[in-house]
């Protein structure tokens, strides 16, 4: 199990953007090697190809930009860690590129701010809050029912920056590039306010939502890596060794046997521990499939921290997971206690002990946060070795995050390429004139915005 928060902590402050021209054109220049190495150089995998589809839309939409005729969110989908690199290449490269092959000259920098979850620098380090922050980021704390500071300032992006602005709608990577998450009202909400802030100014930028979608492929189907990293997994589950047999690596439906043996035999071992330590009523119902039993068990799982931090289970498994985390977060970066050092002993000893345990009931929801997007229909539908991979990836996660004394880094399995293809820009502006500044009526219409949004980065991946 990973090392766990055993003190204490101070609260965790705002980190505001401090935009850095120099820093982002360093960044420009390590890009292709950061891409192809991701940061460990030990391991033989990485993406080697980004390749745009309509980039020229954004090249028109950044001409307009500069011209101050729009303003304008990139809703970007966020499958995996890798996305803000591949993001990034594409405002930093292809965009310009397409641009000169068009004979239109952009300012410098063609670049966006960008939302980032707070949280991040917790297991990557503070170094990655003064980077993110020199290239224009925003923390936010995606649980937190109001984060003032970093709503405000990103709306204050949106409408007054120089720059767009980026944000993930979907709130958190799935680790499924072919499925996409339910989005989160805030993508919708921010563009309705920039309407708002522009009228209030007498400004006429017509304010625009432009879809944008990732996808990740490999240069060569990784079934022998996969098989490998399936038989460490089967070995770590307890689950006996299946035998290789290279004849049969390449088939989908064999490795699909094997995955689907792999996960019944984790979410059993799973039942029972939530059963015979928590004591859970988990009893066995014949003929249920797998699906409905890893269902079950995520809210079995979440059920234990929301008993502990007193928290109502409301909405799906990611409200449900966002909520649990600030609850745990105030237990452990405690805003209530202005000088850590100025507790009594038995003040802190106590204080220390609740922090402890706060981070310990956090690990069931982070279990179930790996997991909000995983069924088996989504590899029946298409068994491609992206999707089993990204399966068993997710299964390596949650068993290292409990056997491991520290997290490891995911295997590699092989060269990638990836695939961004933007979508056709959604009005804002026009939505809200139709709404007539009525406040039901302006709900309704951010709350279709976000479903149209849904709709279309859905097809954007197909």
């Amino acid at each position: 199990m990973p090392k766990s928060i055993q003190s204490i902590q101070p609260p965790l402050k705002f980190i505001p953007p401090r935009f850095n021209a120099v820093i982002l054109q360093i960044t420009r220049w390590l890009l292709p090697l950061m891409l192809r190495l991701r940061l460990r150089p030990w391991l033989p995998a990485g993406i080697v190809q980004i390749e745009a589809k309509n980039a020229e839309v954004l090249v028109q939409l950044y001409q307009q930009f500069q011209a101050g005729k729009i303003r304008f969110l990139l809703a970007f989908r966020h499958p995996e860690v890798d996305d803000p690199l591949c993001m990034f290449y594409l405002l930093s490269r292809i965009v310009p590129q397409v641009a000169r092959q068009q004979g239109i000259k952009l300012a410098y920098p063609v670049h966006s701010h960008f939302l980032y979850d707070r949280g991040m620098t917790l297991w990557a380090g503070d170094w990655l809050g003064w980077f993110f922050s020199c290239l224009g980021g925003v923390a936010i704390r995606r649980g937190k029912r109001l984060d003032r500071q970093a709503i405000q300032t990103a709306r204050d992006l949106f409408a007054n920056s120089n720059m767009p602005i980026a944000v993930a709608p979907e709130g958190g990577t799935n680790g499924h590039s072919g499925f996409v998450s339910p989005l989160e009202p805030g993508v919708s909400q921010l563009g309705f306010w920039c309407v708002e802030d522009l009228v209030k100014a007498q400004r006429l930028e017509t304010v625009l939502i432009v879809p944008v979608a990732i996808q990740y492929r490999y240069v060569n189907p990784p079934w022998a890596k996969l098989e490998q990293l399936l038989q460490k997994l089967e070995a770590k589950s307890g689950l006996s060794l299946s035998p290789i047999d290279n004849s049969i690596n390449a088939q989908p439906e064999i490795y699909y046997q094997r995955l689907y043996r792999l996960a019944e035999h984790v979410i059993s071992e799973m039942e029972e521990f939530y059963r015979r330590f928590y004591h859970k009523n988990l009893t066995d119902i014949p003929n249920q499939d797998i699906n409905s039993r890893l269902h079950r068990l995520m809210d079995t799982a979440l059920q234990v921290p929301e008993e502990y931090f007193n928290v109502q289970a409301q909405g799906n498994f990611i409200d449900r997971c966002r909520r649990l985390e600030e609850a745990g977060w105030s237990y452990i970066y405690r805003e209530d206690v202005a000088d850590i050092a100025a507790l009594s002993p038995i003040r802190r000893g106590l204080a220390d002990w609740i922090a402890e345990e706060a981070d310990l009931r956090m690990r069931h929801m982070r279990l179930v946060e790996s997991f909000v997007a995983v069924t088996t229909n989504y590899l029946q539908a298409q068994p491609t070795a992206e999707r089993f991979a990204e399966v068993t990836l997710i299964i390596f996660d949650m068993l290292s995050r409990i056997s491991d004394t520290k997290t490891p880094a995911r295997p590699r399995l092989g060269w990638r390429k990836a695939k961004i293809s933007i979508g056709e820009p959604i009005s804002v502006t026009e939505r809200a004139a139709n709404a007539q500044g009525d406040r039901q009526a302006t709900r309704r219409a951010a709350s279709q915005l976000t479903q149209d949004l849904q709709v279309t980065l859905e097809q954007l991946i197909k």
